[in-house]
Order: structure tokens, then sequence, then C-alpha cells
């Protein structure tokens, strides 16, 4: 991590060492970024490798069904054990598939427990980010055999049935693609700018 204090105070040096003018040190601080930082534009090849390189993030209408078990983290829950527990069930769930809705009664604290743990079919917006990607990542059905841990806690997660959907077209998404591979290289662009200031030796006014 970048010192912040030290980048702030070496960007505002910088701005009144180059005479920008600003009423405020926010303002002075855009001013200065604006003239100083170029970031690299996404060109039509980098779009397309993106695209190409991540078609999972472009496709519409997939959709599965599927049961999870809850094992909910809190401030007060030690981890081990209820990761330990977790994996008892899971390697349960696996071994005997016919019980997995009786363990999401017993185990599950997620309200889908009353109904063996049943999600109903679900989409990718329908869920968190890190328990879509253990769907898409298994891409079969069954039981997925690792623990999938998101937000709310552990999971073991079992995929009853999958509806394929479509890629989206490039053309399509091209503008999103851009508008992501923009701000990636904005970011970077910062980043090396503000190591850069940070490293040059700091002037001193006389």
């Amino acid at each position: 991590m970048l010192p912040v204090q030290e980048i702030r105070h070496r960007l505002l040096e910088r701005a009144r060492t180059l005479g920008l003018a600003g009423d405020s040190e926010e303002r002075l601080i855009d001013a200065l970024l604006d003239r100083e930082v170029r970031p690299a534009q996404a060109t039509e090849d980098d779009c397309r490798r993106y695209y190409d390189e991540h078609p999972e993030l472009f496709r519409s209408g997939d959709l599965v069904e599927a049961d999870h078990i809850l094992f909910a983290v809190t401030e007060r829950t030690p981890l081990a054990a209820l990761r330990a527990r977790a994996r008892q069930v899971l390697d349960e769930a696996i071994a005997a598939p016919q019980r997995f809705g009786d363990l999401a009664r017993e185990f599950s604290n997620c309200p889908s427990a009353q109904v063996g743990g049943n999600l109903g079919q679900l989409g990718r917006g329908d869920v968190v980010p890190e328990f879509w990607q253990a769907i898409v990542a298994f891409g079969g059905t069954g039981t997925v055999p690792a623990l999938v841990e998101t937000r709310h806690g552990l999971h073991v997660l079992r995929v009853t049935r999958r509806v394929e959907g479509r890629a989206l077209p490039y053309e399509a998404v091209r503008s999103r693609i851009a508008a992501r591979l923009a701000e990636r290289n904005l970011q970077q662009a910062l980043r090396e700018y503000a190591h850069g200031l940070l490293h040059q030796p700091e002037a001193h006014a006389h």
C-alpha cells in the first residue's frame, strides 16, 4: 500500500511547483492529475482479447437450480470448528446424496433449510459473485466437492439442473469492456504516477 498522506503531500507540492490553480486542495490535485496522468487507451485488440479470455463474463440467460447448506460466520464463530463441521457435512452429502435435504434441515443457517436447502432457479444476479463463480467453475450437476466461501459463510452447494444461456456477441458488450479496461488503465496510471512522485527527491522551498 502506498502511504496516502505522503502521496497527498507530494501531489500538492507538485501542483504548486507547476503553478496550478484550484480553490481547494482537492481541486488542485484534480487539476494536476488531469494535466499529468495519461492512462493507456484500450485498443480494439485489447477489447477483443479481454472478450476472448473471459467468456463467462459475457453470457446471458444461464440458469441453475441449486440447493445449499449454509454455515453462517459471525464475529463469535470459532472458524476452525465451523470449517471442520462444514467439511464433515460436505463429505456426508457426497457419500449419501439422498440425505442432502435432511442435512440442510439439520445444519443450515439459511431459511431455505425448511425446504431442504432448495434455492429454486438462480441466475448470475440472484446470488453473491463468489457463489455464482463456484457454480460456473464446477460446470456440471451434483454436489460441489469443496466448500464454497462467501461473505455469508461456508456453503455446501449442490447443483441439480443447468439451463445454458447464450454468449453475448462482442458488439453488444464492446462498450462495457472498453469502460472496464479504461478504468483499469486509469488506476494503473495513477499508481505509477504516485510511485514516481514518492521516489523523487522532495523539493524544498528556499
